[in-house]
């Protein structure tokens, strides 16, 4: 004699692979909400619109207009330190990026160029870095934390992003950008 529950061919328990999934997008969707909220929260004080001036030199000594280079294509914009943990999560990413995007760094409180070439050579980054030793141009840009990435198209800010960020949602912000 058949049990009951298949009788009709119908579980009446949930799967557990079924509830794990479901929970797993739950999670993820709070995950993504409470990140989006941090993120705008954080970006507040940051430049929308026209970005300030920045016209400087890297620490390879090439000089650098960030404004004019906006002009010619978008640019990726990242402020970085060499101290910061999510930053050696977040600057793979950018170093990918940096083979097709236009990307300059700013390396917020990290020491003198000797030390952030050398940071640079060691992790084999690419991107082109200008050093912010005291933080100036963190405290201009009204940054209150590291990682934070501006996406800047014709001198205006055109995405900001703060804290982690995923390859594909970074490419997306370049990709609609240009």
């Amino acid at each position: 004699m058949a049990s009951p529950s298949s009788v009709k061919g119908k579980n009446t328990k949930p799967s557990k692979v079924g509830r794990f999934f479901k929970e797993a997008v739950l999670m993820l969707l709070i995950l993504i909400a409470v990140t989006t909220g941090l993120d705008i929260w954080r970006s507040q004080s940051m430049p929308q619109g026209t970005i300030p001036a920045l016209v400087t030199q890297s620490t390879k000594g090439e000089e650098i207009d960030l404004i004019a280079r906006s002009h010619e294509k978008p640019v990726m914009v990242y402020f970085w330190g060499t101290w910061c943990s999510v930053c050696r999560f977040v600057s793979p990413t950018i170093n990918w990026l940096n083979d097709d995007y236009d990307v300059v760094s700013i390396a917020v409180n990290s020491g003198d160029n000797r030390r952030i070439n050398g940071y640079l050579d060691h992790h084999e980054y690419g991107f082109t870095t200008i050093n912010d030793s005291h933080g100036a141009l963190m405290r201009e840009w009204g940054i209150s934390a590291v990682p934070s990435i501006f996406i800047i198209k014709d001198g205006q800010v055109s995405s900001v992003t703060t804290g982690f960020s995923t390859p594909p949602g970074l490419w997306l912000r370049m990709q609609l950008a240009s």
